[in-house]
């Protein structure tokens, strides 16, 4: 005997579609919140006396001009080319093409009508002046270790160059990479400004880990990523694929041949003329590094070494 069934009354209806929209608008509600930006409030930035002399030396110590400045004739910019930041470069990743925005003092085409918030947010919380996620192409997960009073010295210098008038495209990015609203999801699980090493009470070996893990963005090009590019801190600077070219970036913990066989004045001597000890030169990406390097005072690389040589060895 089939038993009888029995009737969806019209309250049973109603009840479950509240309990639908309901249930669909705490899911819109928490992915809204989950993927909004996150801005510092221009009123949190600590007043301070740009110092553009210590911005050059910030400028050379994070590579700007390696990516920024416009590319002659489909190569990188060199001699004082460097610091015509147009933007235009092109890097061809797994994801897609992204290509590298105008930065120079430029109103309609750079960062010319920046305010110093619009600046701040953009390198330490990804963040553009009209609330859109940048993507970390962009290293700000390394930027947003820097000190403020560092970063508002750097956009002092920017000022001081010639403003170029380029446009640039937007990326051709994949989807998923598409949906610029998930980089905000994305940033809850690797956007941090905790060190990703334990610090040191050596104030040299704290300021070479400054300049490593902050301006200077190593772990983004020498520590290998997870399936949706965010940095495995587990594998700090022990070596990666190479996103943008071929060939594998190189470890340079102490396990890695270099940092381990080098002593700090090898280290130092690479950094300031591109030679290794056995006279090997620099070559691939490395040599537009090299290149920002070489600007920095002794004491500077002579720190970077320091705290190279010091973190755990990781294979």
């Amino acid at each position: 005997m089939t038993p009888a069934r029995t009737a969806t009354t019209p309250i049973e209806l109603k009840t479950s579609s509240r309990y639908l929209v309901a249930a669909a608008t705490t899911f819109v509600l928490a992915a809204t919140w989950l993927t909004s930006p996150q801005k510092i409030d221009q009123t949190e930035i600590p007043a301070h006396e740009p110092d553009s002399i210590n911005g050059e030396q910030v400028f050379w110590a994070g590579g700007c001009a390696t990516c920024h400045a416009t590319p002659t004739k489909g190569k990188r910019a060199k001699g004082d080319d460097r610091l015509l930041l147009g933007g235009g470069l092109e890097l061809e990743t797994p994801y897609g093409i992204f290509r590298v925005p105008n930065i120079s003092p430029s109103d309609d085409f750079g960062i010319g009508e920046w305010n110093s918030g619009d600046f701040v947010n953009a390198m330490q919380r990804g963040v553009s002046p009209d609330g859109r996620h940048y993507y970390p192409s962009f290293p700000y997960t390394s930027y947003a270790r820097m000190t403020v009073s560092d970063i508002l010295d750097l956009r002092a210098y920017l000022y001081t160059l010639p403003a170029v008038e380029n446009s640039v495209d937007d990326h051709s990015l994949n989807f998923p990479w598409t949906v610029r609203r998930g980089i905000g999801a994305w940033k809850r699980l690797y956007l941090d400004d905790a060190p990703v090493i334990a610090t040191s009470s050596d104030e040299t070996i704290s300021r070479g880990q400054y300049l490593v893990e902050g301006a200077g963005h190593c772990g983004e090009c020498h520590s290998p990523r997870s399936r949706v590019g965010g940095l495995r801190r587990d594998h700090w600077l022990a070596g990666a694929p190479n996103l943008a070219g071929k060939g594998r970036i190189p470890n340079i913990t102490p396990a890695g041949k270099n940092v381990s066989s080098w002593s700090t004045s090898d280290i130092v001597f690479f950094f300031e003329s591109g030679f290794t000890p056995d006279f090997d030169t620099v070559g691939s990406s490395m040599v537009a590094v090299q290149e920002n390097l070489s600007q920095l005072p002794s004491s500077e690389l002579d720190a970077i070494a320091l705290y190279l040589q010091s973190i755990p060895e990781v294979d």
